[in-house]
């Protein structure tokens, strides 16, 4: 079984950061995808981020390119989600998500799910 476990939520005023992390147990993920979405109320879930194994590729949604960072310690089977200069439109649930099939900014390429953090803006 394949565990994801989110962290770093919380609440912060617009134009502050927060560090969001994932751990992944149970398995490893050599080779794996990791990626960021979010889900805001009564919306659809937005892809946020991802990295490849080595990170050496990342991409990232149009609505936060320049303020989020993904980046990943394959050591410690943890990718983290640095954001900055938020915004109340970033407030979401965010969710963590992993994939072996390659890089996908759709959520149906990814096979494993966290639990998600709550996100949450205020102006």
């Amino acid at each position: 079984q394949v565990q994801l476990v989110e962290s770093g939520g919380g609440l912060v005023q617009a134009g502050g950061s927060l560090r969001l992390s994932c751990a992944a147990s149970g398995r490893t993920f050599s080779g794996s995808v990791m990626g960021w979405f979010r889900q805001a109320p009564g919306k659809e879930r937005d892809f946020v981020a991802a990295i490849t194994w080595g990170g050496s590729t990342t991409v990232y949604g149009d609505s936060v390119k320049g303020r989020f960072t993904i980046s990943r310690d394959n050591a410690k089977n943890t990718v983290y989600l640095q954001m900055n200069g938020l915004k109340p439109e970033d407030t979401a649930v965010y969710y963590c998500a992993a994939t072996n099939r390659g890089l996908f900014r759709q959520s149906y390429g990814y096979d494993y799910w966290g639990q998600g953090t709550q996100v949450t803006v205020s102006s």
